[in-house]
């Protein structure tokens, strides 16, 4: 490829490009607000991206502001502003405003404190780390609240040692295997060099408290605070601060206009109306959404049954229509010019064993759960209904590619106790944290149904539905049934396998490597698998 520059010319642009003579380069220029514009501008001429700098952007550093504010505000170009990206790190949040950030499904990356590998019972200055909510402190249910959650963090707190002595005794070292130096699984008490000793129990150290933290967890508040970074195109931050001003949370509102604050300082020109004239006009509809929605619900539903079952599938295709369609698809990308009219038609003909032949041939295909099924297995659908318990919610909301609706946070569904708990004897004070929560969340919910949420513990158990394709549930299920997962949700993702094997029977086979079994120390394989890496870079 020859080069189009000149020697001065290519020493300017090395400060802004990965390399200045071939056809595939990296954009290093320092400020987002011109890689977005570059990019845009890119795409209106026929000059290569290093000349559109050259000419239009070295001498002019508000080029890129200029360019972006014409085309969006012109043209309402809305896709500019996915070419500006940015990092943030939100801290000292309450598990309520987290879910709400993190419901944004496109565009944005979310990191988030773990509860598995850090505990909760430090205090700051004198007081546990949970938010509290100024219309919470401005009522005269305020000191009820605060005697709450402080109960759930000494109970919390008290007990992660009693918790760790109590599964070190139940699944003793001596009775798990390890792999020594020459690559073979023995019994703890068969290591015999010191290096080996060491390794196994930091591996079993680290199991240990994983497990203790995940059975405790649930005593806690949803008011407990995190921490959470988000990775994301300017466009999906636009919209998740336009999302946070319409709240009527005060702790969510005051998140929006910091984080705003922060992203003016690196892609200002791409979250701009997220609170202007076109933000609080959407803010606006999102308000008036749920409130007709909360006048349709009052006027229409006259009977409210608790959903008992922790898992219902909903909502499926006939087994027969499923295959057609998904065999079809699978045809169709080789099909050299065929209509997937014509292709479903001839579909339709086969019989049983021929469509569970062809289904089988794709079965055998996967060889582990990182080769997903391909986008032919979008083409059936599930919804599921779910009772779980508000820490497990936490987990599987995580996966964003599908469809999730929830509701308010309450204590009116009951919740879960885990086995552990009673087994070490402190059943009545975890049951004194829950009822003191209802009591304080029966008190707010009348007058503030949504500060009170940040009463409810993480046991408590909360109903949300979530509709998704075979092709994402294979890789949820695949996923969340792994030996390291939270026993609590492996026993949900259990069950979905179950119900989708029943209706389908002969789909529900790509769905390969899911794991059926229990296990008493979730975090041991996973835990040793990075004690193995951590000797190989060492």
């Amino acid at each position: 490829m020859l080069s189009e520059f000149s020697e001065s010319e290519k020493e300017i642009l090395l400060k802004h490009f990965s390399n200045v003579d071939d056809n595939v380069f990296a954009i290093i220029t320092p400020r987002q607000v011109d890689r977005g514009a570059l990019m845009s501008r890119y795409s209106r001429t026929d000059k290569s991206m290093r000349r559109v700098f050259l000419d239009e952007f070295s001498q002019n550093e508000n080029r890129g502001e200029e360019f972006y504010n014409k085309v969006l505000l012109e043209y309402g170009d809305d896709s500019v502003a996915e070419l500006g990206e940015a990092q943030i790190a939100i801290e000292a949040i309450s598990n309520i405003a987290v879910k709400k950030i993190e419901d944004r499904r496109i565009g944005l990356s979310y990191l988030e404190k773990s509860s598995r590998y850090v505990a909760w019972d430090k205090k700051v200055n004198g007081q546990y780390k949970f938010y509290r909510d100024p219309k919470i402190d401005n009522s005269k249910y305020a000191d009820q609240y605060l005697e709450a959650c402080n109960l759930d963090f000494d109970t919390y707190t008290k007990n992660i040692q009693p918790m760790i002595t109590y599964v070190q005794e139940r699944d003793p070292i001596e009775k798990q295997r390890f792999r020594n130096s020459r690559g073979d699984e023995v019994l703890f008490t068969r290591l015999v060099h010191e290096e080996d000793v060491k390794s196994a129990i930091r591996i079993y150290n680290a199991t240990i408290r994983a497990k203790a933290l995940d059975v405790l967890r649930s005593i806690l508040p949803a008011s407990t605070l995190t921490n959470v970074g988000v990775t994301g195109n300017g466009r999906a931050f636009e919209y998740l601060l336009t999302i946070l001003y319409s709240s009527n949370l005060d702790e969510e509102k005051e998140i929006a206009r910091k984080a705003h604050n922060e992203l003016n300082k690196t892609i200002k020109s791409f979250v701009k109306r997220a609170d202007d004239k076109h933000g609080k006009s959407l803010q606006k509809y999102l308000f008036d959404t749920k409130k007709a929605s909360d006048d349709l619900f009052k006027k229409y539903v006259k009977k409210n049954t608790n959903q008992n079952d922790l898992v219902e599938l909903i909502s499926f295709e006939h087994e027969k229509r499923a295959e057609e369609y998904i065999i079809a698809s699978i045809l169709y990308e080789q099909a050299q010019g065929a209509s997937y009219q014509s292709i479903l038609s001839n579909v339709k003909k086969m019989n049983y064993v021929t469509r569970k032949k062809i289904i089988g041939k794709f079965v055998k295909l996967r060889q582990n759960r990182r080769q997903r099924p391909s986008r032919a297995f979008e083409m059936t659908e599930y919804t599921f209904d779910f009772l779980t318990n508000f820490g497990m919610f936490r987990d599987l909301h995580r996966h964003r590619l599908l469809t999730l609706e929830r509701q308010l946070l309450t204590t009116n569904h009951g919740y879960t106790i885990p086995k552990e708990v009673i087994d070490i004897g402190i059943k009545k004070d975890f049951e004194d944290c829950m009822y003191k929560s209802k009591e304080v969340f029966s008190l707010l919910q009348k007058n503030l149904p949504e500060q009170a949420q940040y009463v409810v513990n993480f046991a408590y158990k909360y109903p949300y539905f979530m509709k998704l394709n075979l092709r994402e549930a294979t890789h949820l299920i695949e996923l969340r049934t792994v030996p390291q997962g939270h026993p609590d949700y492996r026993k949900v993702a259990q069950k979905m396998f179950q119900k989708i094997k029943k209706v389908h029977p002969n789909l529900s086979r790509i769905i390969k490597f899911v794991d059926m079994k229990k296990y008493k120390l979730e975090r041991l394989e996973s835990e040793k698998k990075i004690e193995e890496k951590r000797k190989r870079l060492s």
